[in-house]
């Protein structure tokens, strides 16, 4: 039987590495998961509290509205108003998705279809790649320079701090832009990066949306990351630029800035064509998220506005845990300055073996899970991607089991 939408799918290589980590646990072994990127710090008390609440009100359990409830879509233009000093027309520039995934997955049917063409950078979280895809189009993968992307530094000592996205991923965006045909309707992006952890500032996105009014191409911009900015650093959103609502849309999660990873709670806003275009495919689709989770997501949003540093400073402090403990045994690294990752070259004795052998070597030999950087597309062989899932304490064990197992390091 033929499948149309999934037979040009390449096989999953994360499910490689998770059947190894669950084949040694079932063995008894006690395998470290920093592989896949699933939050494991709690949601706010005050959301779980009234999603408790507003679940035995029988009126919550009826069908809801696909683009989500007047006061959810207001609770996100206030957060974009307080956070980046964006002004949103909840009614015209928002809607809510059922995370930032399927949002971002039925946006390409809104904005593309066959014969069209899309940008992504190359690495890419897969869904940037594959939803494109999924609508028909063609893809072109725009190299990404970002943090961890150079060779790990010599043993005791951080890899050298590599440049910032910049000119090289503009000169890159061009050379392809010239060379295309079809033109690109689309490019997608996400700043801080999956899984490269690559940052950028507002110059850059002003360099951005110059080049998409000029060039009339849609900028789609995953900012599942936007609290996660460390040492400092705030991430910007691509709204802050003016006239960014001309040509682009932004998708906003509270997975990772409010830990609501199962909740599914996602916007995309900005401009309001493209938003209502999605609004209206939506209301074909599904009825939207289960109601008493959209009135918790408003109190979690508008009475925890505070919340999203907390999680910021507890990734802050693994990052630094894991990062050090990677430097000491020469495993050498660059902390990154956004994300919930650590994006690490393979050290230069394993660099042969690619990066889904020797995550399999880490899995068998020092019972530690990271996500091979191959799965991220080609671009990112060569890497593997931590998760920052762990404590400080447990964090500590996967270097120990990692110092034991890499003997070529010296």
């Amino acid at each position: 039987m033929e499948f149309r939408r999934i037979n040009g799918l390449p096989p999953y290589v994360f499910a490689t590495i998770n059947e190894l980590k669950l084949e040694a646990r079932r063995a008894g072994r006690d395998v470290i998961d920093l592989g896949f990127g699933n939050p494991d710090l709690p949601s706010p008390d005050i959301a779980v509290e009234k999603l408790a609440e507003a679940a035995h009100n029988a009126r919550n359990h009826r069908y809801s509205a696909s683009k989500g409830i007047p006061k959810l879509r207001r609770a996100v233009a206030d957060l974009y108003q307080r956070r980046f000093a964006v002004e949103l027309d909840p009614d015209a520039e928002v809607v809510t998705t059922i995370g930032a995934k399927e949002g971002l997955s039925h946006l390409m049917w809104v904005l593309l279809g066959p014969g069209d063409t899309a940008f992504v950078p190359s690495p890419s979280y897969p869904i940037h790649i594959y939803a494109p895809l999924f609508a028909g189009a063609d893809i072109r993968q725009i190299p990404l320079e970002g943090p961890a992307l150079p060779a790990a530094g010599t043993p005791g000592e951080p890899a050298a701090e590599p440049p910032e996205p910049g000119d090289a991923f503009f000169d890159s965006l061009m050379a392809n832009w010239e060379s295309t045909w079809p033109k690109p309707r689309v490019i997608v992006l996400s700043f801080p990066h999956n899984p490269t952890t690559a940052c950028v500032d507002y110059a850059f996105m002003e360099r951005l949306v110059a080049f998409a009014r000029e060039h009339d191409v849609v900028l789609v911009h995953d900012f599942a990351y936007a609290d996660l900015g460390f040492d400092g650093y705030e991430p910007p959103s691509i709204l802050q630029v003016p006239g960014a609502k001309d040509v682009a849309v932004e998708l906003y999660t509270l997975t990772k800035s409010f830990s609501m990873a199962g909740w599914r709670v996602g916007f995309l806003v900005g401009n309001a064509a493209i938003v209502q275009a999605l609004t209206k495919l939506k209301s074909y689709l599904d009825y939207g998220t289960f109601q008493p989770i959209q009135i918790a997501a408003i109190v979690a949003m508008n009475e925890a506005p505070d919340y999203p540093k907390l999680v910021r400073d507890a990734y802050q402090s693994r990052r630094n845990a894991l990062c050090d403990g990677l430097n000491r045994i020469g495993w050498g690294v660059v902390p990154p300055k956004g994300t919930m990752f650590v994006w690490a070259p393979i050290p230069e004795p394993y660099r042969e073996m690619g990066s889904l052998e020797f995550s399999k070597l880490l899995v068998r030999d020092a019972e530690v899970a990271t996500s091979p950087g191959v799965g991220f597309g080609p671009g990112g062989d060569g890497h593997v991607r931590f998760a920052l899932i762990e404590n400080e304490q447990r964090t500590g064990q996967a270097v120990r089991n990692l110092r034991r197992a890499l003997t070529k390091l010296g």
